[in-house]
């Protein structure tokens, strides 16, 4: 009896304290957020959160109002829903609430990466140089020439008088097919025409290792969401990890200096890490994470993009007499036997039709989760004058998808694509938006915002426009079935930036002349 007592209250306190860190004792204090922990232990509602994000978040918000508190796999996430009410969220200090901390975790999980602490600075600075403004325009040549060397190597040209041939593809694996190997030789560089002799033979081999690099991707791209959330089964793990070496060796800097082209952008990051003395195979798995996301998001945005433009003949209309005229105005001709249209940055920057078809499609298919680690107990402040309390440790997360890009007040019709709806009626971009009589700063967010805003924003929007321009001057294409339904886009993708469909669409191409 003596040894029972002491054993018996070692267990009791031993469950007990299980149970207070599985959250079985967390209640609502005064001033704080509705609560709502799920009926699991620990697990709380990520099941239902990750079955379909949108779907639960409007339960959620239609039983607690457009704030409340959520346990996520041992986490407690409070959740903003109205979009008046973001700016504290987006422009809070980083001593209350920190973007770095959270991204550091998800970073490690999936890409095995320990990061530094002052990369994220060094990322936007570096970015600022390269991936906008004059930096830009080395880029957008190397996309273009890499573009090219995909899309127009093996379509041949007809002869006078004889019919040219259709190519038949699904639509979604051919634009995230050629938009990612384009971009992901733009930013890593090319073979280097030394190597093999020729540049012909260059160009063959970029194409070869691209290709297999893209089907590897995939693969890895599809494991992702269930990746991130931790409930991989093993096998799949195992995977993941084959597919993690494959990805290191290729993007090693080794083999980066055999290369040619290789960007600033991706320069500046592996000498930064070099001089911090950063062990070479850590530097690797870093070139693996910018190349997910530089390069994850792109190609399907430019499936939806083409998909939206062919299932409604008034954008494309717009969208190619937009094109065709500015072709015309930089004095180029694109015919048979010509030279190749040389797409500048001048010329990107006169598409304001295009950009809001662009802007439009982010808007119906980018479904970010931005999130926040609250450092310290702090006070929310929404735009109605409301103030809830969160709790150092805890996450503060918005979901724009639900939250604004789906507001029929903001966004009348919000499913329907409209692709001149962030356009004026003069024809000049439109920033003008309002819900209960009050204008909304953030009224469409597929890039993030704030510290965590996408520095490669200005980047990836020139690869669509590239790729869109592209198509629209070279091709004749249209889908096999036009009375085919736009998929659907797949849910458990919710929270992980552009959507995928949940099936393929086929459709079929060739040269114009």
């Amino acid at each position: 009896m003596g040894l029972l007592l002491p054993i018996l209250l070692a267990i009791i306190t031993a469950l007990v304290g299980g149970l207070y860190l599985l959250g079985a004792f967390r209640q609502r204090r005064p001033g704080e957020p509705p609560l709502d922990k799920g009926l699991i232990p620990w697990l709380g509602h990520v099941l239902e959160f990750r079955r379909d994000t949108l779907k639960f978040l409007d339960r959620m918000q239609k039983k607690h109002g457009d704030v409340f508190t959520i346990q996520l796999g041992g986490f407690y996430f409070t959740f903003l829903q109205d979009p008046l009410s973001f700016g504290p969220f987006v422009k809070e200090s980083r001593e209350k609430l920190d973007f770095n901390n959270f991204a550091k975790f998800l970073v490690a999980r999936v890409f095995q990466y320990w990061s530094v602490s002052t990369e994220h600075s060094f990322l936007q600075q570096s970015s600022n140089k390269h991936l906008k403004g004059d930096g830009l325009e080395v880029l957008t040549q190397s996309m273009m020439s890499n573009l090219q060397n995909l899309m127009l190597h093996n379509i041949g040209r007809a002869s006078e008088g004889v019919e040219k041939a259709w190519v038949e593809d699904g639509l979604f694996m051919y634009c995230y097919n050629i938009v990612f190997r384009a971009g992901y030789l733009s930013l890593f560089g090319n073979v280097s025409p030394k190597s093999e002799d020729s540049e012909n033979k260059a160009k063959e081999k970029d194409r070869a290792e691209s290709e297999l690099l893209f089907h590897q991707f995939r693969e890895y791209d599809n494991l992702f969401p269930n990746l991130a959330y931790g409930v991989l089964p093993p096998k799949k793990r195992l995977k993941v990890q084959r597919l993690l070496e494959y990805f290191w060796n290729v993007l090693s800097v080794s083999k980066a200096k055999t290369k040619d082209n290789i960007s600033g952008w991706v320069l500046d990051m592996q000498l930064f890490r070099e001089e911090l003395g950063m062990d070479e195979s850590m530097i690797s798995r870093y070139m693996f994470l910018l190349l997910w996301a530089s390069q994850g998001n792109t190609g399907p945005s430019s499936f939806w993009l083409l998909l939206f433009l062919m299932k409604h003949p008034d954008a494309m209309v717009a969208v190619k007499d937009e094109v065709d005229r500015i072709v015309k105005e930089s004095g180029q001709e694109v015919r048979r036997d010509g030279p190749l249209l040389n797409l500048t940055r001048d010329m990107l920057v006169k598409t304001t039709i295009l950009d809001s078809a662009i802007e439009e499609t982010l808007r119906l298919t980018t479904a970010p989760l931005l999130t926040r680690a609250v450092l310290q107990d702090m006070t929310l402040k929404m735009a109605d004058g409301r103030e809830f309390l969160v709790r150092k440790g805890d996450r503060v997360s918005v979901f724009p998808f639900g939250g604004v890009h789906m507001d029929p007040e903001i966004h009348p019709e919000p499913k329907s694509f409209k692709y001149n709806r962030f356009l004026n009626a003069d024809g000049s971009k439109k920033t003008e938006f309002y819900k209960n009589g009050k204008k909304v700063k953030y009224y469409n967010m597929p890039w993030g915002a704030g510290v965590s805003i996408c520095p490669g924003r200005f980047f990836a929007t020139n690869e669509l426009k590239q790729f869109v321009f592209l198509m629209l001057v070279y091709f004749e294409f249209e889908l096999l079935d036009p009375e085919q339904k736009i998929p659907e886009i797949d849910v458990k993708r919710l929270g992980f930036g552009a959507m995928h469909p949940e099936n393929d669409i086929q459709f079929r191409y060739r040269l114009r002349f």
